[in-house]
């Protein structure tokens, strides 16, 4: 809200069922300023659009669902859908730690209030002095972040992030919908895919399409989309975005000039550089395979066919996970998050004990992705609670140009908390040293991993302070004290009876 009066209440609820002038959402207040621009603003043909990015986007999907006849087109940005599963927040229940201290400090803060940051150069040192999480509050915040302690009271997928999750909302949009988002969004790509497919689901006859382009968060609209960090794609995707997908989209919605003919879905397809139109997403034609840990760090299409009866010694890797001594999100000594870690080299965490590897052999052909990637993991622990971060990544030759030489440049990663393996709402305790399969979305992808280039797979347990650690036991880690920190030995299986994969899906063209 700016400098402006009033409390400040993160995502409101949607009210379905209005009774009166007292309820006020964001999608009546939307009705509301629309009927103001037709009754005072002149010259205008009674169509409306509406677009917007990040907290933006989710308005504009308030917006969507107000419906107000003259909306005619909308189209929501790099938009927020669920705050507790996957967007800025909360990945699967673990908590974005460093996003959600820099974003209600600067925010949510009361007005007046002194804005605490981050101090000294590395947030990873910053966080790790600061210690258990409850401590952010008691030493820094001091009941002056009143969003912040909202997050802090509600550590479950309870009513208050049940009622912001905005996908479950998406019911009447009858009018064209341009949906838009980066594969290297790290803030809210959960949210804008998942409004993309509950449009589908919740409206099958709407002309609803998505565009995915190889942007971070918002870059799609202030940049060339040349390039991100090391990246180069070979076109400037983002002003083709803007050019020739979002401005031909609007003219022909709001005012029925030029053809506007899109695609159900426009995707970049990175690794090979090229625009790739489909008629439907997923594609229909992509084949689903599952990539497989093996022992040795090997990965492989084909499944294990060792098991322990077969007279096989171990059919797991195991590490030691030590909340002390947390795996760095960036190899960058930085106090904000930044956008690159996100497509960052994973040679700097490749050689800790605590972080798995697995890789196959150098690909004799092109490979290429398209749709959702799967995680299906067979795992244990000694404690009983444990996160899990799984991050897919493309091996580039030796002698590729400069500084990409060799890398490991990540496409994927996600991180899920054990404890709400079966309900975010009602968590529960891993069982000690018991074999339990754990599955869950990496989300959508399209990538063609080059001949010459190898596929690999991380796996670890911290992602610090990126992630809040995991006190690796069952209790609600925003009350847990230094104290409750605890050492545990995790386990990866990859044997015939419990195999750990990836599930893929693969398309020839």
């Amino acid at each position: 809200k700016g400098q402006s009066e009033g409390e400040f209440l993160h995502h409101p609820v949607f009210i379905a069922d209005k009774k009166g002038s007292e309820d006020i959402d964001e999608a009546s207040d939307f009705y509301d300023t629309v009927e103001w621009l037709l009754a005072n603003v002149p010259n205008h043909n009674g169509k409306v659009g509406e677009w917007g990015i990040s907290y933006g986007g989710w308005e504009t999907a308030m917006g969507m669902i107000s419906g107000h006849p003259a909306l005619v087109a909308s189209s929501p940005q790099g938009t927020p859908g669920d705050q507790f599963t996957g967007d800025d927040y909360h990945h699967y229940g673990a908590f974005r730690l460093l996003y959600a201290f820099s974003w209600t400090a600067g925010n949510a803060r009361i007005r007046g209030s002194e804005r605490v940051t981050v101090q000294g150069a590395d947030a990873y040192d910053f966080f790790l002095d600061v210690g258990a999480i409850s401590n952010v509050n008691k030493t820094l915040f001091k009941d002056q972040v009143p969003t912040w302690n909202e997050f802090m009271e509600h550590g479950t997928y309870d009513a208050y992030w049940q009622s912001k999750n905005v996908m479950d909302d998406m019911h009447g949009v009858t009018h064209p919908v341009l949906n838009v988002v980066g594969w290297f969004d790290a803030e809210d790509y959960f949210g804008a895919l998942g409004i993309y497919y509950s449009i589908e689901a919740k409206n099958p006859t709407n002309e609803s399409i998505l565009v995915i382009g190889p942007w971070s968060h918002g870059g799609w609209a202030r940049s060339t989309g040349s390039s991100l960090g090391p990246l180069s794609f070979g076109s400037n995707t983002a002003e083709y975005f803007r050019e020739s997908i979002q401005f031909p989209f609007f003219v022909k919605q709001l005012k029925g000039k030029g053809t506007g003919e899109l695609p159900e879905a426009m995707v970049f397809v990175t690794g090979s550089n090229r625009w790739q139109s489909f008629d439907r997403w997923p594609p229909e034609e992509a084949e689903s395979r599952n990539l497989y840990l093996r022992a040795d760090g090997h990965l492989s299409f084909d499944a294990p066919t060792m098991s322990i009866e077969d007279g096989i010694e171990d059919g797991f890797d195991s590490y030691v996970s030590d909340p002390a001594d947390p795996v760095r999100y960036t190899a960058e000594r930085r106090r904000s998050q930044g956008n690159l870690w996100i497509i960052e080299d994973q040679r700097f965490v490749a050689d800790r004990s605590d972080v798995l590897v697995y890789e196959t052999d150098v690909l004799s052909g092109d490979l290429t992705i398209a749709g959702p990637l799967l995680a299906s993991l067979n795992v244990a622990t000694t404690g009983t609670d444990a996160d899990w971060v799984i991050k897919l990544i493309d091996v580039l030759p030796e002698d590729a140009e400069g500084d990409l030489a060799g890398a490991q440049i990540m496409l994927a990663g996600e991180v899920f908390r054990s404890k709400f393996r079966n309900s975010f709402a009602e968590p529960e305790p891993m069982v000690p040293n018991e074999i339990t399969e754990i599955e869950y979305d990496l989300l959508d992808k399209a990538h063609t991993f080059l001949k010459g280039h190898k596929i690999m797979v991380q796996i670890q347990s911290t992602w610090f302070p990126l992630i809040d650690r995991n006190t690796q036991k069952f209790t609600n880690i925003y009350d847990a004290v230094d104290a409750d920190y605890q050492l545990a030995t995790h386990r990866v299986y990859r044997s015939r009876d419990f195999p750990t994969h990836l599930k893929l899906n693969i398309i020839d063209r």
